[in-house]
């Protein structure tokens, strides 16, 4: 029966097929331990990288997100039809008890609150500025978001107050006001009257929003009420769901079900949290873009070190492989055979990196990152937690590291496919 000779000069049989194959290739990897070791060294780095850094940017992302639903909107929001686009103060609900037990009887919502608000002047006794004025239910606020616990001076809105409120610091600053000053409001009413008060300074919260600290004052829902003639309407009812994800059907099926319901013109329809914070998602889509950026040239560098090792394979061997063929191997055969080397080398790279990837992530996500303390404060701000503790999951386990295969596997390709190039007789002469 004939034979061929092997790269380690045993004899493999011509008519083994694929087995001898893998067998052919399995020896020939470890014929330069130094190298093999190296390059595997180079992807578990890589895996091990991906799998934990795209963990802990899905826990950051999940906390973002978190933090900005908690800071306002709520998962799901139903409100007037065209509030969202014009936020006109007549565009409400008339009558929110019943908008707010059809959110109740959806499995997927747990609590709801109301809220109204309009534009107002601000003036103490030396500034004036314009600022939103939103009416909400203490309890309310305390079960679905997080500012109350952004307060810093004095303290949040309890119920029974009624002409108190809680002002943004920036906006505090502005006028010049502290706890127990008090601030004359003047607006607009939901029947276009004159919306007049006088309202007292309880606390003073800070987000760490800008936008947000300079420009809301928080007051008893009563009060605006009374002040800005809602007669029991509100302008928005925030409702907190199981999940951020999966919630658009459960949007459009509420909205159906209230269609009946609110303002003839403008009947209720239910927002969830992408509709309402589309700035947000665009961040997250940017830090993604760049963090894949990030990703994409550490998984070239290990590509290219993969493509010289498979360089320096084919031309240390190019008189071997001329030999080969010369004996009747084909060209196809001898690129399968490297083509396997590249794929155990890859495979044993990978699943070590996942394997370590996954180790350090459960490491962290039960210990935590911490940054410091002035980290810390400035994720307090946001309502984040003062360590990050990354989520791993099949997909952040396997995303990465099947990248770093399939690129390894093409950067092996183009020096393989060399081989079919190669002339017996050119190739036998190699020194």
């Amino acid at each position: 029966m004939p034979y061929r000779i092997a790269s380690d000069s045993r004899p493999i049989r011509k008519d083994g097929g694929l087995v001898n194959e893998v067998q052919l290739a399995w020896r020939n990897l470890w014929r330069n331990r130094r190298r093999s070791l190296l390059s595997m060294g180079g992807i578990v780095f890589a895996a091990g990288i991906l799998v934990f850094m795209l963990s802990l940017q899905v826990n950051q992302y999940q906390l973002m997100l978190r933090a900005a639903v908690a800071s306002g909107t709520g998962y799901l929001q139903a409100q007037a039809e065209g509030y969202f686009d014009d936020g006109r103060i007549w565009l409400v609900i008339p009558d929110p008890a019943s908008v707010e037990t059809e959110l109740r009887a959806e499995p997927r919502v747990s609590r709801t609150t109301v809220r109204s608000e309009g534009f107002s002047l601000l003036a103490s006794e030396e500034h004036a500025q314009g600022a939103l004025i939103v009416g909400v239910r203490p309890e309310g606020e305390r079960a679905i978001t997080n500012v109350p616990g952004t307060v810093r001076k004095g303290a949040y809105l309890d119920a029974g107050d009624f002409d108190q409120a809680v002002f943004g610091a920036l906006l505090a600053r502005n006028l010049g006001v502290g706890v127990g000053d008090r601030v004359t409001v003047l607006g607009t009413a939901r029947d276009g009257s004159v919306a007049a008060a006088e309202i007292v300074v309880k606390g003073i919260f800070e987000s760490g929003q800008p936008e947000f600290d300079r420009g809301v004052v928080y007051v008893p829902l009563e009060f605006f009420d009374e002040v800005f003639r809602m007669h029991g309407a509100v302008h928005r009812v925030i409702a907190q769901a199981d999940s951020l994800w999966g919630i658009d059907a459960t949007a459009r099926r509420l909205t159906a079900s209230l269609a009946g319901s609110g303002m003839k013109d403008h009947p209720p329809v239910v927002l969830t949290w992408r509709q309402l914070l589309p700035g947000v998602l665009e961040g997250i889509k940017l830090d993604m873009l760049i963090g894949g950026v990030m990703y994409v040239i550490l998984v070239l560098v290990v590509a290219f070190s993969i493509l010289n090792t498979f360089i320096m394979a084919v031309f240390e061997r190019t008189r071997e492989f001329g030999v080969m063929m010369a004996i009747g191997t084909t060209p196809w055969r001898l690129v399968r055979v490297l083509l396997l080397e590249s794929g155990f080398l890859t495979l044993i790279g990978v699943v070590a990196g996942i394997a370590l990837g996954s180790a350090v992530t459960a490491y962290f996500a039960r210990l935590g990152l911490y940054f410091g303390q002035e980290a810390a404060d400035y994720m307090a701000q946001y309502g984040m937690p003062p360590r990050l503790h990354p989520e791993l999951s099949l997909a952040t386990a396997v995303f990465g590291p099947a990248i770093v295969f399939a690129v390894t596997m093409l950067a092996a390709w183009f020096p393989a496919v060399r081989i079919r190039r190669m002339r017996p007789v050119e190739a036998i002469r190699v020194a």
